[in-house]
């Protein structure tokens, strides 16, 4: 928010599709991945109904992806008119960050479940499956696997190259879709988050082990300023490998 490099000046200007606020997603208006500082923005840019969220997945505690001190927002006094509690999931890290920030409300208002690697959670509506990721040392930062209706999705990030245990779990498994983190773009790869070559391999080996279905999608995300990549660059080195470029407030539907 203080940058005033080249490429956040241009973005700037230009506006729309490059305006990148922090990454998180809604599934059918009620189930949601990370909870960023960035969420009141969504809910008002967006027109979100947030009251209609039931299930709440963290992914890790970074900033970008957890502000827990937002939590309070869903309790009585701020929040009115709700007629469900809020349960939120994460591992020991989140767990820890969100009791910090709300304590321990009633279980009709919010709960806080920690899930552990390879644990699945059933919503009533949707199936949940924690897998590791490569991102974080000091933390069990976790990917999502989630299947409603038939369909699937895989929410890949934030993570370097996936570990060979989640690619294990996966091998018996169908995508619909998988979302997949893009933070190095051209950059080389450092590890911790994944550049467009190693998404390209990331993408390439789920279509190798007949992971990813036919007709299924790729969209890449989590773009850093750093890359110097605007959305239409981003489009021109994506678009001939058939792989979407996220951008703020996008739809897809399988």
């Amino acid at each position: 928010m203080f940058c005033r490099c080249p490429h956040c000046a241009k973005a700037r200007e230009l506006g729309g599709k490059n305006i990148r606020t922090r990454s998180s997603a809604i599934i059918d208006d009620t189930l949601k991945i990370d909870f960023p500082p960035d969420t009141l923005h969504h809910v008002l840019r967006d027109r979100i109904d947030l009251g209609l969220v039931k299930d709440l997945f963290v992914t890790h505690t970074h900033s970008d992806h957890l502000r827990a001190e937002d939590l309070e927002m869903r309790l009585p006094v701020y929040a009115h008119g709700l007629d469900h509690p809020l349960r939120v999931y994460g591992h020991d890290a989140v767990v820890r960050k969100c009791r910090e920030a709300v304590g321990r409300p009633g279980a009709e208002h919010i709960s806080i479940r920690r899930i552990l690697p390879f644990e699945t959670v059933d919503t009533g509506t949707t199936l949940v499956t924690a897998l590791p990721a490569n991102h974080d040392p000091d933390e069990t930062c976790l990917l999502y696997y989630i299947e409603k209706d038939g369909k699937s999705i895989f929410y890949g990030h934030d993570t370097g190259l996936l570990p060979e245990e989640t690619w294990s779990w996966l091998a018996s498994r169908k995508l619909d879709l998988a979302i997949l983190d893009c933070t190095n773009g051209n950059l080389p790869f450092t590890g911790s988050h994944l550049n467009i070559e190693a998404v390209l391999a990331i993408r390439n080996r789920l279509n190798d082990a007949g992971i990813l279905r036919n007709g299924g999608q790729t969209v890449v995300t989590h773009f850093s300023h750093n890359i110097g990549l605007l959305h239409d660059d981003l489009t021109a080195i994506f678009n001939p490998e058939y792989i979407i470029v996220a951008y703020d407030g996008m739809v897809i539907s399988i």
